[in-house]
């Protein structure tokens, strides 16, 4: 991954142990210097298939390259008798991109199609950690500098408690968080891997009263150069007071200590869709200032034409019900 500035937690061996944790096979194939991919193996009910987020990590340009990494993943795919293989790459989204990526697929006699459902923080906005924080706070929209400076005034406190029992008490407020919200959280069994496998890179923060009644969550996982905001819960009580704004200024101020060069706030709504699931956090997060990025959208190779097709047609579904 040093090869790789743009990589990310999804292409480390990190994320390959917390999916080793939980039963998936893991497949890491790596090219010289030049080129490498972590492919995970996902038994779903309508069809195995292969999924690598976050990559391929490659120079795109090199197209010889390219298509012997596709033919590769495609070998994977095969040998692991997965109806398709979902990738989505650390390429920041635009004509040229995925012109590659179809050059790629091509070159190597593939059936690339673009996937029915997004693949980990498609849309995103990031911070830039190698600013000042002074520069970093005036990048904030006034709003949210307001709401940190409220937050300052109020005493709101924050910690970091990465125990078991921690993560056990975030698994119970998301829960809640997920009912209010209507989203589908992860189980207890994924944030567990995700404590045991990212250790010190897992970092659990709580933001709460001066009389310690609990505000916000926020679940962090770090890799290289990125952090991201992966997880996060909240209380009724949230809703009232600044505790989420408090939780991600002290991270911020954190994770510029701890070296890391980014934060990635980790999903927002695509650009001009409205009435989309993110629309609410899309403006809490843009508030904090950074670049918004849309990577490439997720792509499929397609391995079994007519298993694949039932695929598409219940995740087409699927995104539509859950308003993605």
């Amino acid at each position: 991954m040093p090869n790789f500035p743009e990589a990310n937690f999804l292409q480390s061996p990190l994320w390959a142990e917390m999916n080793r944790l939980l039963g998936h096979k893991t497949v890491s194939e790596t090219f010289s210097d030049s080129a490498s991919f972590l492919g995970i193996v996902k038994d779903a009910k309508r069809g195995r298939y292969l999924e690598i987020p976050g990559g391929p990590l490659l120079d795109w340009t090199d197209k010889k390259l390219a298509k012997t990494v596709f033919m590769k993943i495609a070998d994977v795919g095969k040998t692991e008798k997965c109806v398709f293989v979902r990738f989505r790459p650390q390429l920041e989204n635009s004509p040229e991109s995925l012109r590659l990526v179809r050059d790629a697929a091509k070159a190597a006699s593939l059936d690339l199609r673009p996937a029915p459902m997004h693949l980990h923080a498609q849309n995103t906005v990031i911070l830039d950690l190698t600013q000042s924080l002074d520069d970093l706070l005036m990048s904030f929209r006034r709003q949210t500098r307001y709401e940190v400076r409220r937050a300052e005034k109020l005493g709101l406190e924050v910690s970091r408690d990465e125990s078991e029992a921690a993560f056990k008490t975030f698994h119970e407020i998301q829960l809640k968080t997920a009912k209010r919200q209507n989203f589908v959280p992860p189980s207890l069994k994924e944030l567990l891997a995700e404590r045991e496998a990212f250790g010190d890179n897992a970092r659990l923060y709580l933001s709460q009263t001066q009389d310690h009644e609990p505000l916000a969550y926020g679940l962090i996982l770090g890799a290289e150069k990125e952090a991201a905001y992966f997880e996060a819960a909240s209380t009724d009580l949230n809703r009232k007071l600044p505790g989420t704004y408090a939780l991600l200024w002290t991270a911020i101020k954190d994770l510029k200590a701890a070296g890391f060069e980014r934060f990635n706030l980790w999903g927002i709504a695509p650009p001009g869709v409205e009435h989309h699931r993110y629309s609410g956090v899309t403006t809490f997060k843009t508030g904090f200032g950074g670049q918004i990025v849309e990577f490439v959208p997720a792509q499929d190779i397609v391995l079994n034409k007519l298993r694949y097709k039932l695929d598409e047609l219940v995740e087409t579904a699927r995104k539509k019900k859950r308003n993605l």
